[in-house]
């Protein structure tokens, strides 16, 4: 996107684990990325809450929410596009989007699932991953949001931490006498889906867009697999200066039958056959 000014990247992990990758990525993209490290985990929502002056600065019309295991063919634009005019359809101003996608039934017991007016694509019921059929539309992780979530956000945090403070005056029960039980276990910790998106919804602030292009969860290795084809398949349609040329146009002569990404610093063997689809035993 021409109109993208910074990526931050917000998770607890160590800087020097993440600090030679942003490097890298910024060198090679020529955008600013920052990486804002939690002093403890604060879930998606926490987090945005926490580092909410960083997020803010220059005053930004929205700004996205990618979560850290999702693969797409990510229709930014499109998204930003159809955000900004939700106000035109109702009188609230949204204050999020969701990129949504179809699921099987089955399928669908292990995400957010959206049920949405179908006229204006308002979110009017959220359940994260339901015990029983909700809808087959599931949330891909992928939203946009304009600044006044943080009112939102705000209003929460106070909320938990009211009810923190009065845990600890002995009017309610406490963990070693100091935190509530369950899943106030800090202050901070504020989950999106459950306890932002899922009473949102209903209120007119809240919108999905379907897509039907590829989306993928990285959760196991074969997760992986799946999401590195079509990545190769989008680096042939949008990227093609990515991919290692067919048989004889990279890797010292190897065998390459495409699509193929063979990094620069590799050293192939001649006689080897690269291949992105699955080889038949000699």
């Amino acid at each position: 996107m021409k109109d993208l000014k910074e990526i931050l990247l917000i998770g607890f992990y160590p800087m020097a684990q993440i600090q030679p990758f942003v490097n890298e990525m910024q060198s090679q993209y020529k955008i600013i990325i920052r990486y804002l490290q939690e002093f403890t985990a604060l879930g998606t929502a926490g987090g945005l809450f926490h580092f909410r002056d960083q997020i803010r600065c220059g005053n930004p019309d929205a700004f996205f929410v990618l979560n850290g295991d999702v693969c797409a063919d990510f229709p930014l634009a499109e998204l930003y596009q159809f955000h900004k005019e939700q106000p035109t359809k109702c009188n609230n101003t949204a204050r999020v989007t969701i990129i949504a996608t179809e699921a099987t039934r089955q399928q669908s017991l292990n995400y957010g699932c959206i049920v949405v007016n179908k006229e204006t694509m308002e979110v009017t019921h959220y359940v994260e991953k339901p015990s029983s059929y909700v809808s087959s539309l599931i949330n891909c992780g992928i939203y946009v949001f304009s600044l006044e979530i943080f009112q939102t956000l705000e209003e929460m945090f106070n909320r938990k931490q009211q009810k923190i403070y009065s845990n600890m005056n002995g009017n309610g029960p406490t963990v070693n006498g100091n935190s509530p039980p369950g899943n106030d276990r800090d202050v901070g910790y504020i989950q999106l889906e459950q306890e932002i998106l899922q009473p949102l919804s209903g209120s007119g602030r809240v919108f999905a867009m379907p897509v039907t292009s590829w989306w993928s969860q990285l959760k196991t290795a074969g997760a992986a697999i799946y999401a590195n084809r079509h990545y190769l398949q989008l680096y042939r349609r949008k990227h093609p200066e990515r991919l290692a040329k067919p048989s004889g146009g990279g890797g010292d002569g190897c065998t390459i039958i495409p699509d193929v990404h063979i990094n620069s610093t590799a050293s192939v063997h001649h006689t080897a056959v690269v291949s992105s689809q699955k080889l038949p035993m000699p």
